[in-house]
């Protein structure tokens, strides 16, 4: 089956949906079977249900896939991924408001907000993109997946603009921009850390984390034939001193590729809970800084990531489209505080 990468190419891969869960056990809590565990806080799960999610290595104890009679212990991490139906057949229109930031008859491009799901699947079954789209939108074309106008993606928390097939033929030309790597696409980011070089190319095959399901990850050396050839570039925009903001340019489309590539140069997304970035990477242990990173994760509670810049040829005029959006107030909020901050520490050292 193909499937769409999280940001944009098309690409072989498991098209299985799954619906995912995660529990931390209580100090207190006697060694009991995961699968006895489970069925204690996930209401309509069968004992068979979770007894197949452990025999296809979908229940994971500290990120260690684990057997059905693995023992819960006080302070494990217990993640359980359950195999969902098609997503066909979970798409009902909803009137949610869309951010339309230029259509015609053969396309639209959508300023989508943080928050926001492109399309049903893990635990998010209403309230997407697609929700959205099929009911202000008639007859959309599927693309190879089966997913109504979608030509790319963008990650929930990440914000920003997709453009959106209204026509078979806007569909088929779309995607191939995006395949041939024509399109252009710009991202704004805040990164952990003070990266060095002003500009700079990360190459590096990514594909699934081998112990992480939920993450992917840069495979290098020996087991660098695994995973997809990705390409981002990336140049400083202003630096903060504990932390970066970067423009990031991408070459091709994977899943999380710039929030895998910056991990992998040591530059973690700012609050990107999946990858570390929620945690204080760079700086000081004392209080007051302490608290400081602590406001910056309550104004910007996602990572730290904006589609900013959008542009391609369009599929009926042959004319050249560009869009661009100004970063949401949330992380414009966040950067300011960097700012000043960093401005501070410079004063009181001259």
């Amino acid at each position: 089956m193909k499937k769409e990468d999280d940001n944009n190419e098309v690409e072989d891969q498991d098209e299985t949906l799954y619906e995912h869960h995660k529990f931390v056990a209580k100090i207190g809590q006697n060694p009991l079977r995961v699968d006895k565990f489970l069925m204690n806080f996930i209401e309509n799960a069968t004992r068979n249900k979770i007894q197949k999610a452990a025999k296809t290595g979908n229940i994971y104890v500290n990120d260690e896939p684990v057997k059905q009679n693995y023992k819960v212990k006080a302070g494990d991490i217990v993640q359980v991924m359950f195999e969902h139906p098609p997503y066909e057949f979970l798409l009902t229109p909803e009137n949610i408001p869309l951010d339309i930031v230029y259509e015609d008859d053969s396309l639209l491009v959508i300023n989508k907000p943080a928050g926001m799901v492109v399309h049903p699947g893990h635990g998010n079954y209403s309230g997407t993109l697609i929700n959205a789209l099929i009911y202000h939108i008639d007859n959309l074309p599927n693309n190879s997946s089966e997913r109504p106008g979608l030509v790319h993606r963008i990650d929930k928390d990440t914000s920003g603009l997709l453009v959106v097939a209204k026509t078979e033929h806007a569909m088929t030309h779309l995607s191939k921009q995006f395949f041939d790597k024509t399109s252009d696409r710009e991202y704004v980011a805040l990164v952990w850390g003070n990266v060095e070089e002003d500009e700079g190319r990360i190459e590096g095959n990514i594909g699934r984390h081998p112990k992480n399901r939920l993450q992917n990850t840069v495979y290098v050396g020996d087991d660098e034939i695994k995973g997809k050839p990705a390409v981002t570039h990336y140049k400083v925009l202003e630096r903060f001193g504990y932390v970066s903001l970067v423009s990031c340019k991408l070459e091709t489309g994977r899943t999380h590729q710039i929030r895998v590539h910056m991990k992998h140069i040591g530059h973690t997304l700012f609050n990107d809970e999946r990858y570390g970035g929620d945690k204080i990477l760079k700086g000081t242990t004392f209080s007051k800084y302490k608290q400081f990173v602590d406001n910056c994760f309550k104004v910007l509670p996602r990572q730290a990531l904006h589609a900013k810049t959008l542009g391609f040829t369009h599929p009926e005029t042959g004319e050249e489209l560009s869009f661009d959006t100004e970063i949401p107030q949330d992380m414009q909020d966040c950067i300011e505080k960097w700012r000043n901050y960093s401005k501070n520490l410079k004063d009181n050292l001259n």
